[in-house]
């Protein structure tokens, strides 16, 4: 991994944002407390652009067209090791949103691997930030192959530190725990590196990971995987069975887990609100 992958990622977003490659967000963001935990819900313009391409390409492409195969030049930050990509999200969320795309076609519902979280860790390690994954459409995946994905740390950012707040200060690592407090059915395993270290390496990752599944009952190597999401920050890694993409119309996905929710029309922040975020994470979620 080259030390100067921060500043390529930036100098990709700015020539792909100069030719077009790169389509700029535009977010109003909301508050909404619910059981002591601050969550941010903002209205996302580019969702609604995301859409209207998607039917506009549906017209002109194959059905089982993949955007990442190969990716745009344009989006595409680098090489990841002998398996992987990073490519810029098309229609960020968040500004620098990466995503570490397989280079050979694989499903997003099959188990992530080593080189998964190889890859992944080599990232994090570097530049610190939120992981995040979307096992399946059930889990908020928009595309079928498979890509982890990475945000940086913001202070109005996502984040697991409300959601770890409760959980005994003094926990191993390797242990695999649930916070009574959450509505839903979860596991949180405390790191043995923190990601913002550099001897985080992709075996401290996929080993918490698989301990994760082991106390959910999932098969981590199970083909096809059932839809979760796993999220990691910081001395944290989370993994989430998912019911269902959305409740009262509005789509989750593994930011939601971390306080971060997206929606399309103004109008659903209201819906949010009347809903409460817990209630509506314990929907699309698996019950406690």
């Amino acid at each position: 991994m080259p030390e100067s992958l921060l500043p390529r990622i930036d100098r990709t977003c700015a020539l792909a944002q100069a030719i077009g490659a790169l389509q700029p967000i535009r977010t109003e963001r909301t508050v909404v407390h619910d059981g002591g935990i601050a969550f941010g819900v903002r209205w996302v313009s580019s969702l609604a652009r995301k859409d209207a391409a998607r039917v506009s390409a549906a017209v002109t492409r194959k059905p089982d067209f993949n955007p990442f195969l190969p990716p745009e030049p344009a989006l595409t930050v680098g090489v990841l090791g002998d398996a992987h990509l990073m490519v810029l999200n098309k229609y960020p969320v968040i500004a620098r949103h990466l995503l570490i795309v397989t280079r050979a076609f694989e499903a997003q519902t099959e188990p992530l691997t080593r080189a998964d979280f190889d890859a992944l860790a080599a990232v994090m390690a570097q530049l610190g930030g939120l992981g995040f994954y979307n096992g399946g459409t059930e889990a908020g995946a928009s595309q079928r192959h498979k890509h982890l994905q990475w945000i940086p740390e913001t202070d109005e950012g996502a984040s697991l530190a409300a959601f770890t707040a409760g959980l005994p200060p003094d926990l191993a690592a390797g242990v695999a725990v649930a916070n009574a407090r959450l509505p839903w059915r979860h596991r949180f395993v405390r790191l043995a590196h923190s990601t913002s270290s550099r001897t985080l390496a992709g075996a401290d990752l996929h080993g918490a990971f698989r301990l994760a599944c082991e106390a959910l009952g999932i098969d981590a190597d199970g083909e096809p995987m059932p839809p979760y999401n796993l999220l990691v920050w910081r001395d944290w890694l989370a993994v989430i069975p998912r019911r269902c993409e959305k409740s009262a119309g509005i789509s989750v996905n593994a930011l939601g887990f971390a306080g971060s929710l997206f929606v399309r029309e103004p109008g659903q922040i209201e819906t949010i609100r009347a809903t409460g975020p817990l209630r509506l994470l314990a929907d699309v979620g698996a019950p406690a």
